[in-house]
């Protein structure tokens, strides 16, 4: 029979507004593309840049050290260079002989000589004879007139007439007398000497003339003998400046300044100015008797001469070929062969290329984000909560970054320790989130660290086995000890480990035994990470808000002031306390939950009710009961206060959070039922009373968000219920605990704790054990009476 239009379109409609399944790809790009998803791929991805930028990810890794082995042998991939010591030391210490000394020149002397000509001849010019000449200044330019100075008369005596007779013996000056031949040859000279500067602009164009032959003398200076060897400095040149300027400093030729060189170069130039002649004869011998040196060795110039020529020195260098063998075949490295290691891989990075780096960069980069994308999906699907808090993913992508850094900078050469800051990261994370967290994101941080180390598997199996056996010995910490011990043991993990994989990859037992030093070390290391985190252990607590069993211990002290306080004024409460800390321990042991969190959460539970102790009953005694007198809605607000008062005591106390948690939380939103009811009867029997509101007879919360807070709320209820019971029997206690969990359980108190129905089970079995052993029967002796 044929079907109908309508009635066929109306099925389309119907089969279209049927939406089918999504696959996997479509519902991971729906789950990516929230705001959260966004942000977190955003930071890991930006964790991920920052580190292949830190770690300097373009760049070949270096993986020798001085001791490591090369099965192989190490070739030079590329020509390089090594810088030799010996040879630059040699060209310098060449180079620095043949540097010109450096002289000062004193233009003093040399001026005081010059000077002193022109003065004697000053001296001359006005004797016009040679009998009025002053001797001294005479004999200087002309020692052989002596004879003649002896041979002239004396001058006659002022006032005394000369004899007139022939007969005298001493005949007068006016009586002529022969002349003596010395006597008159040496006037002659004196006067034709004389004429020279006779006049006053004679003396002037002598002194011109003086000026002029000493100036070139000025200029370079005299040396009277060389102060300097020949490994000192060139023995040819010298370096000349004036006395006080440094600056003006000119290269000068050793013959040239020398004395016997000087006195003919400036006779040659008196000659050029003077002529030649007697004249110019005597006033050389005049200055040949007086020329002295005027240079002097420069100690500091010559020095800073020396220091330059040798800093100018180019440095030379050994250079190698590709393909030339830097290290043997087999044999441990030596410091010689890791520096010419050192210096390959430098000129190797030098000659690569931008798009060589960038394509490395991406690879580093494409590693870290993959050992990140694995790291998301494991917890993502084992611990979901740590993805939802965002500072606790900002804190893990932070931790494991520093740890990378800290292990390539501990990994140098003359330390080689990286397995420190992974046993301390690895730790770390164990303490303040899960083992099995550690162990992946430890491995994963290794696998990073011997990429970029470009190590061997040898390297990554001792890491990841040192951090595995520290995890896995951690366990629950009850003793300062605790951690010295874990480290003990994974120092010797590490060490056999670290022999058994270097002998795999075929490095054998030299004589040395580097192996059993290298493994050793690593142990040492090892060893000592574990007294570190003994001491970083209140810090990591601190930091990350986490309570370790040993602070547990510590809290949990009976002697804790607040504990000490709540026996003062709460006796009551406190019994109650130590027996829902007994009850409440075995039942989350029973459950795998921290026990000792909930028997120390156990005791400060009731704290708040230390400030109002006679209100609650087990504090009463014989003693009426207050809330006789009082409302239920007052009772109620009174009841329900011990919580908020017991949190606020925790924190001036300065109790730890998870312990401020409990308190806060072992009641939950739970019912004040005795209370309720009695409003309720009140208001049913008052004519005019209204409805009763609920709400305002339960507890403010929050609910359980922990296991342990969930098993505290039931260890108390049913401790302080099990006191009401008239014959406490097996069967009693159990119906009471399982009406108790069930109620709560319907009441949703533990909905946001993860608590599973097989571990209320559990909880209830161990709780109705634990009050049946305090309840159990006893024996009635003859004669005994009942309580």
């Amino acid at each position: 029979m044929p079907v109908a239009p309508s009635s066929y379109r109306r099925r389309i409609r119907r089969g279209q507004a049927i939406e089918g399944p999504q696959g996997f790809w479509s519902t991971l790009f729906e789950r990516a593309s929230r705001a959260e998803v966004v942000v977190r791929l955003g930071l890991c991805l930006g964790a991920a840049l920052v580190m292949a930028l830190l770690v300097r990810g373009w760049m070949e890794p270096f993986p020798w050290h001085v001791g490591a082995v090369a099965p192989r042998g190490v070739a030079a991939r590329v020509p390089f260079k090594k810088p030799d010591a010996e040879r630059t030391r040699e060209a310098r210490k060449r180079a620095e002989a043949q540097v010109r000394v450096v002289y000062t020149q004193d233009k003093a002397k040399l001026m005081r000589l010059r000077d002193g000509l022109k003065n004697r001849l000053a001296e001359l010019a006005p004797a016009e004879t040679l009998a009025a000449v002053p001797r001294a200044v005479w004999l200087e330019f002309a020692p052989e007139a002596a004879d003649a100075f002896e041979r002239l008369p004396p001058p006659a005596a002022p006032g005394v007439e000369q004899p007139t007779s022939p007969a005298d013996d001493q005949p007068s000056r006016d009586v002529a007398v022969p002349i003596d031949e010395a006597v008159l040859a040496a006037e002659q000279e004196y006067q034709r000497f004389r004429g020279r500067v006779a006049s006053k602009e004679k003396q002037t164009e002598v002194d011109r003339a003086i000026d002029r032959a000493f100036a070139e003398i000025l200029g370079t200076g005299v040396l009277e003998k060389l102060q300097h060897d020949i490994n000192e400095g060139s023995q040819t040149e010298i370096d000349v400046y004036p006395l006080g300027n440094p600056a003006d400093i000119s290269r000068v030729q050793v013959f040239d300044v020398q004395l016997v060189e000087a006195k003919l170069r400036l006779a040659s130039r008196f000659t050029e100015e003077f002529g030649e002649g007697p004249v110019t004869s005597r006033l050389v011998s005049w200055l040949e008797q007086r020329l002295a040196g005027s240079l002097e060795k420069d100690l500091e110039g010559t020095a800073k001469a020396k220091k330059k020529a040798s800093d100018e020195t180019p440095q030379q260098f050994e250079r190698y070929a590709a393909g030339d063998l830097l290290a043997p075949p087999g044999a441990p490295l030596s410091p010689e062969q890791f520096e010419l290691l050192e210096l390959e891989e430098r000129a190797f990075n030098e000659e690569q290329t931008v798009p060589q780096r960038l394509s490395r960069l991406v690879a580093t980069f494409g590693l870290l984000v993959a050992m990140l994308t694995l790291a998301g999906f494991y917890i993502h699907l084992r611990h979901h909560d740590i993805l939802d808090d965002l500072g606790h993913v900002a804190t893990l992508l932070g931790l494991s970054t520093v740890t990378v850094l800290a292990c390539l900078f501990a990994a140098a050469d003359g330390w080689r320790a990286e397995t420190v800051p992974l046993v301390v990261f690895a730790l770390t994370v164990a303490i303040a989130y899960e083992e099995d967290l550690a162990l992946l994101l430890a491995a994963e941080v290794a696998l990073v660290v011997v990429v970029v180390l470009g190590a061997g598997m040898s390297s990554f199996v001792t890491l990841v086995s040192t951090a595995a056996a520290v995890v896995f010995w951690t366990g629950r910490l009850r003793s300062r000890s605790r951690l010295i011990y874990v480290g003990l043991f994974a120092a010797a993990v590490a060490f056999f480990t670290q022999i058994g994989s270097q002998l795999l990859e075929s490095r054998p037992f030299d004589k040395d035994y580097l192996i059993l030093t290298d493994a050793a070390r690593t142990a040492g290391w090892v060893a000592l990470s574990g007294f570190l985190m003994t001491g970083l252990l209140p810090f990591i607590e601190r930091v990350f808000g986490v309570l370790t069993d040993l602070s547990l211990l510590e809290v949990g002290d009976i002697a804790h002031p607040l504990l000490q306080e709540l026996v003062r004024r709460a006796p009551g409460t406190y019994n109650h306390s130590i027996n829902v800390a007994s009850i409440g321990e075995a039942a989350a042991e029973a459950i795998g939950a921290r026990g000792l969190l909930v028997r120390v959460g156990a005791y400060f539970h009731d704290v708040g009710k230390m400030l109002k102790p006679a209100y609650f009953v087990e504090n009463q005694g014989q003693q009426p009961s207050l809330h006789e007198t009082l409302a239920p809605a007052m009772s109620t607000l009174v009841i329900v206060a011990h919580v908020k008062e017991g949190a606020e005591l925790a924190r001036q106390y300065h109790l730890p959070q998870p312990i401020v948690d409990l308190i806060t939380e072992h009641h939950g939103t739970t019912l004040v039922e005795y209370f309720f009811r009695r409003a309720t009867e009140r208001s049913q029997v008052d004519p005019n009373g209204t409805e009763v509101d609920e709400q305002m007879y339960r507890y403010p919360g929050p609910k359980p968000s922990t296991r342990e807070s969930a098993v505290l709320m039931l260890a108390d209820a049913t401790e302080s219920a099990s006191r009401a019971l008239a014959d406490p029997t097996p069967a009693r206690i159990q119906g009471l605990v399982h009406d108790l969990a069930m109620k709560r359980l319907l009441d949703g108190q533990f909905e946001d704790c993860g608590l599973t129905l097989e571990e209320l089970a559990r909880i209830e079995d161990s709780l109705t054990k634990s009050l049946t052993a305090v309840y159990h029967g006893r024996v009635k002796y003859p004669g005994q009476r009942s309580a």
